[in-house]
């Protein structure tokens, strides 16, 4: 007996397999290398392999249970195998070919290319331009012109068409129409679809409809003001200006009534003076009503309440402008607020002279559309919207706009 025999490891069968579909069955002892038995294997299935060298780091054994790639100089029992079990033998994959310098620069090239340029780049390119971008404060300033010009735009109308009103033969029933309007219930110009939202959120229908008005119509800071308020005592008590309002309607109807009765022709003269009266009664129920959460965040500030009233008036309840006004030059000022445009300037004369403007001013809707923007700034887009007043105010826009660029 051989010596090398006695003193053998215990051999092992191993079934190895190839990506081709050949099969066989290796004997090896379990201290063969992982690199020998590779070399058997291609001997098996690859006659002439082993004259090139590489031919054997360019294959590789997995362990088909485990799926792990075998270590060449590992042993068959360093690596675990056991008798019976499944090799593979496969061909590794050929590695990536290394990029030419030529692509290489032609790719870093075309992604210097694509990138955007940076501020110094953009600053060099324009520095022959001319300047056309305007100042964000420039914009904002002329922003506040243009509210401050629309409020006297407004007021002016206001007097014009209350004077066409009170020209008008039927002046009285128009007025009974407008002042029915005013004195519509507040419910009609809530939000519909916010109302319910809160609604089936489980707030009461009263409570909700309070929010909706503080808020500016926002389901979200309703929501929040419902929920901060929900243990005020005074949650469910009247806004500013609604109980009292009743009282300026009844009078406005009795002075109706006055006014109808007189129909001599010096009656008519009075019916029209005091018309004028019903209709400074009606722009006394309007009452502006500011914002409680700006309010609040103002006086927070330092500021008194009357002034943080006054700039929410000024700024039509817009917080910050509120604030910048109040930092500011306080220009304008709220008694500027009630002036109205020069009615001999070209801008006042080509809003008389428009068409759609001239027949919405015989509309005592328009009236009452002209006294809620100026106390209520907020409602624009609501009388924007409306069928009857819409292409009024898109008319005024357009050509207070196109005036504005000559």
């Amino acid at each position: 007996v051989q010596e090398e025999k006695i003193f053998a490891g215990k051999v092992l069968r191993l079934h190895v397999c190839t990506m081709e579909g050949a099969e066989w069955l290796e004997e090896v002892p379990e201290d063969t290398t992982v690199e020998k038995l590779k070399e058997r294997c291609l001997k098996h299935c690859v006659p002439g392999s082993l004259e090139d060298p590489k031919t054997v780091t360019h294959h590789k054994l997995i362990h088909a249970t485990s799926e792990k790639v075998l270590t060449d100089t590992k042993t068959v029992l360093e690596e675990n195998i056991q008798d019976r079990d499944v090799l593979l033998l496969i061909k590794k994959r050929a590695p990536a070919l290394l990029p030419k310098m030529a692509d290489v620069v032609a790719e870093e090239k075309r992604k210097q290319e694509q990138k955007a340029p940076d501020k110094d780049a953009i600053l060099k390119a324009t520095a022959n331009l001319p300047a056309r971008s305007v100042d964000r404060t420039v914009t904002h300033h002329n922003m506040r012109d243009f509210q401050t010009e629309l409020r006297k735009i407004l007021v002016s109308l206001i007097e014009v068409a209350q004077k066409l009103l009170a020209l008008n033969p039927d002046a009285v029933e128009l007025f009974k129409k407008a002042n029915a309007m005013l004195d519509e219930d507040e419910e009609d110009r809530v939000d519909e679809i916010a109302l319910r939202q809160l609604t089936e959120m489980g707030f009461p229908e009263s409570r909700a409809v309070k929010a909706l008005r503080l808020n500016h119509m926002s389901v979200t800071q309703a929501m929040e003001w419902l929920i901060e308020h929900a243990d005020d005592p005074s949650v469910d008590a009247p806004l500013p200006g609604q109980t009292a309002a009743e009282a300026p309607a009844e009078g406005a109807a009795s002075s109706a009534e006055a006014a109808a009765g007189p129909s001599s022709e010096e009656g008519g003269e009075e019916a029209k003076d005091e018309l004028t009266e019903i209709f400074k009664k009606i722009r006394r129920k309007r009452e502006f009503r500011p914002d409680p959460r700006a309010v609040i965040a103002l006086m927070e500030m330092g500021f008194d309440e009357k002034e943080v009233v006054d700039a929410l008036r000024v700024n039509n309840n817009q917080q910050n402008a509120a604030c910048e006004w109040l930092l500011g030059d306080r220009k304008p000022s709220p008694e500027d607020l009630d002036k109205g445009i020069d009615t001999n300037s070209p801008l006042f004369q080509a809003i008389l002279e428009n068409p759609v403007v001239q027949l919405g001013l015989t509309n005592p809707k328009t009236l009452l559309a002209f006294e809620d923007m100026l106390e209520n700034p907020l409602n624009s887009t609501q009388w924007m919207n409306d069928p009857e007043t819409g292409p009024v105010m898109l008319q005024i826009s357009r050509i207070f706009q196109t005036l504005n660029r000559t």
